[in-house]
């Protein structure tokens, strides 16, 4: 029998703060990390929010100190994204304790970090400086820091890591589809171990005005903490979140050859496009449930063996209506006994990391029973008013099997099944 594939270690960086435990008790306390944008000012700017990582002086507890990440020097050389994903690396790395030496274990190591951006700011920035001080004054570090794939490169070069090295940009399913890569590789025996996950830092006035652009972004910019609201009647868009959320997978047989302390398996994975549209999947959601029903099969369940629903759900009035169209066609009838909620609620939408601390959240739902909260639900769509959306507060509930869903522009969608392991 194959040996199923584990979580031993999570690392987490977002806008409720940095440490998986700290965040955790955050989301489940009903905390929301949505405020007003402080790095920039425009004059009329249209979008006044977003869900920002806390800074030390901001959040002493809990927030991000890029000096215990990397040295003032070697800041130079990388863009925001693939900061949070050395801070969310090393938390992840130190709770599997995983820090091979081994020429054999360095190589058996894949490096797996997906982003849907990458490094936008340093784009926008350098830009800026070609038009108002010419070519000679860009740094040649521009280019190593916006490339998308140098998160995962600076994580591998960092700690060694000498195996398969990837990063999905699929917009934003990608979190969700590097841990799926992550799984295969393991499952073909290119790996034995996967830090796998997904990183965004892209609150950026380019990235803001372009969402802004197409009608995606919510612009309640007076109530921030009220913005993000995903099923709601109220709903006018999603709020952008940045951060990082990545994890190391093996084989349970691996995990326990070298004391290493299962926290979930991972059991199922499957992906699929729309073949629809660049920006909006179809009404019915048949992509998503074929990603879903792809995820169960992998995983050997049937669908009413999922007891948590983490959905993708980003506070959009077209696709949250898809991601419900596409869950009934596979759930039927017995959707409205399964809980759903999103966690995006609290963080904003994390684009390209929004999969990896969203597969964390899930993870931790099946750890401690406890269902995180979708807030700012008031009034659900009329079409949705059976189903359970875990409305403002966390609740404890039984969970044996977690699916999360992960969707993104040009049509693609990728779905996760986390599972208690079996005594």
């Amino acid at each position: 029998m194959t040996s199923p594939i584990v979580v031993t270690g999570m690392g987490v960086v977002s806008p409720l703060g940095c440490g998986v435990a700290s965040v955790w008790k955050r989301l489940l306390a009903g905390r929301s990390g949505v405020g007003n944008i402080d790095r920039f000012y425009i004059p009329d700017f249209p979008i006044g929010i977003a869900g920002a990582v806390p800074s030390r002086e901001q959040d002493p507890e809990a927030g991000f100190d890029p000096n215990e990440v990397i040295s003032l020097k070697e800041r130079k050389k990388v863009d925001l994204f693939t900061l949070y994903a050395l801070a969310a690396a090393e938390e992840a790395l130190t709770q599997a304790d995983w820090f091979p030496t081994s020429e054999e274990d360095c190589r058996s190591t894949a490096t797996i970090v997906a982003t849907g951006n990458g490094g936008l700011p340093t784009i926008t920035g350098a830009q800026k400086i070609l038009d108002s001080k010419g070519v000679k004054r860009l740094s040649p570090f521009v280019v190593p820091a916006f490339l998308a794939n140098l998160a995962g490169g600076n994580i591998s070069i960092r700690y060694g890591f000498k195996g398969p090295i990837g990063c999905p940009v699929t917009a934003c399913a990608a979190g969700l589809q590097a841990i799926g890569d992550g799984l295969r590789m393991i499952r073909s025996g290119e790996a034995k171990v996967a830090l796998v996950g997904g990183t965004e830092g892209c609150i950026d006035p380019l990235s803001l005005g372009a969402f802004h652009a197409m009608k995606a972004l919510s612009a309640r910019n007076d109530e921030p903490e009220r913005a993000s609201r995903p099923f709601d009647q109220a709903r006018d868009g999603f709020v952008m979140g940045e951060g990082a959320g990545l994890m190391v997978i093996e084989t349970l047989d691996h995990a326990l050859s070298r004391g290493a302390t299962p926290l979930a398996v991972l059991s199922g994975y499957g992906t699929s496009a729309d073949a629809y549209h660049i920006s909006a999947g179809p009404a019915d959601g048949s992509g998503a449930a074929a990603a879903v029903r792809s995820a169960l099969a992998m995983a050997g369940l049937q669908p009413e063996d999922i007891h948590y629903v983490n959905a993708h759900a980003t506070s959009t009035p077209v696709g949250d209506k898809a991601e419900i169209a596409g869950l009934r066609s596979v759930f039927g009838e017995r959707l409205p006994a399964i809980p759903i909620s999103s966690t995006k609620s609290a963080t904003g939408h994390l684009l390209g990391g929004a999969g990896g601390i969203e597969s964390i959240f899930s993870v931790l739902a099946l750890r401690d029973n406890c269902l995180p909260p979708t807030l700012n639900l008031e009034r659900q769509d009329e079409d949705m008013e059976d189903l359970d959306f875990v409305p403002n507060q966390s609740r404890p509930h039984s969970v044996q099997n977690v699916l999360c869903n992960g969707f993104g522009f040009g049509g693609v969608n990728a779905a996760l099944i986390f599972s208690k392991l079996s005594d």
